[in-house]
């Protein structure tokens, strides 16, 4: 495909027509990123990131030559992108876990672009494989859905769209996606609301209480929909662990959890793809009613929810914004209706649709 760019690049040169316009953006990382026109044949260092590609695409698929899957589709996600493009099976994989990738499959697969994350900046062994790639003339841009979600997340999908010749998408997805962030911020900047303390259990389960989140991905949801982070003095990482017990004294205003479907097997809570409303609520039941947690005051007031984990690696993101904004601030926000919003991407952007249970709670 490269190859037959620069022919017509060379051709068009000696016949003195116009060169080809080059496209150039800024990455994640600050990196100057140059193709020679919008790419049509990728690899995705996160298979998920197809779903973020189908918010300025309406078939991303045709755009994918390979895909790692270290963070692939879920099953039930994967089901329903195969129901509308059967193509899918034919994208090729260039790595699995551990964040590998092999820089000779993708080098073999002759892509104009490959998309890495932000995580993958730290990782010595993608830095390598990254070199490896660009030594073979292949483009690598960083983007970043996950690491900081609200700062990155838009001006990666403009990124996207402009490498890949989606800008006007892109654009009306920002505008979307800023429509409803600012009024968030806007009328928390105008109230004098107290912000509440949330305890946030990632990946939760009864046992082995308690993973929870520091800085960064969901701190910043819990921040800007007008919470207050307890754990971020005492996870000072992106995420870290805490007892029961802490969590016990901690008595938060607001105890919010996340979950999936890869939270069946661990007895924890289901949530997301594939999950139906009698599931997800058994499975927030029986979290909410273990030993400790049915003590807490926000789980006897009312004030527990349960959201899926996957909403942090995606500007999907925004309908959680709005869910936790509406939790925290009901009065404030009773106009807010967070599942309009997840309705509207999925009609007005996404060519693709998955069923699911995206949150629960136990108000009264």
């Amino acid at each position: 495909m490269r190859l037959r760019r620069l022919a017509t690049a060379m051709a068009c040169a000696c016949l003195g027509f116009p060169a080809l316009a080059q496209i150039t953006v800024t990455d994640i990382l600050d990196r100057q990123v140059t193709i020679p026109e919008p790419a049509d044949r990728i690899v995705l260092g996160e298979g998920r990131h197809l779903s973020v590609l189908g918010l300025i695409h309406d078939d991303p698929v045709s755009l994918v030559a390979g895909w790692r899957l270290e963070r692939p589709l879920d099953e039930p996600t994967m089901a329903a992108w195969r129901a509308t493009f059967p193509a899918i099976d034919a994208i090729r994989t260039v790595g699995g876990g551990a964040r590998g990738i092999s820089a000779e499959s993708v080098i073999a697969l002759q892509p104009d672009l490959l998309v890495m994350s932000l995580m993958d900046a730290n990782d010595p062994a993608m830095q390598r494989a990254r070199a490896q790639i660009e030594a073979a003339g292949i483009p690598v841009v960083h983007v970043d859905f996950f690491s900081h979600p609200q700062e990155n997340s838009i001006p990666s999908l403009r990124i996207l769209g402009k490498l890949t010749g989606a800008e006007d998408r892109a654009e009306e997805f920002a505008r979307f996606y800023n429509e409803r962030l600012d009024r968030v911020r806007d009328r928390l900047a105008t109230s004098d609301a107290p912000r509440p303390g949330v305890f946030f259990h990632v990946h939760a389960a009864a046992q082995n209480c308690c993973s929870t989140v520091g800085q960064g991905v969901f701190h910043d949801f819990i921040a800007t929909a007008g919470g207050r982070n307890l754990a971020a003095e005492v996870a000072p990482g992106v995420q870290g662990n805490v007892s029961l017990e802490y969590l016990i004294g901690a008595d938060p205003d607001f105890y919010i959890a996340t979950g999936g479907p890869h939270m069946a097997a661990r007895g924890g809570l289901v949530l997301g793809s594939g999950v139906d409303a009698d599931q997800a609520r058994d499975s927030f039941a029986a979290l909410t009613g273990a030993p400790g947690f049915s003590s807490l005051t926000a789980v006897r007031n009312g004030h527990a929810a349960g959201v899926w984990h996957l909403f942090n690696d995606s500007p999907v993101h925004i309908a959680l914004i709005e869910y936790l904004a509406k939790t925290f601030h009901p009065d404030l926000f009773a106009d807010l209706d967070p599942a309009a919003t997840l309705a509207e991407i999925e009609t007005r952007f996404s060519p693709v649709a998955v069923d699911g249970t995206w949150w629960i709670d136990n108000r009264q």
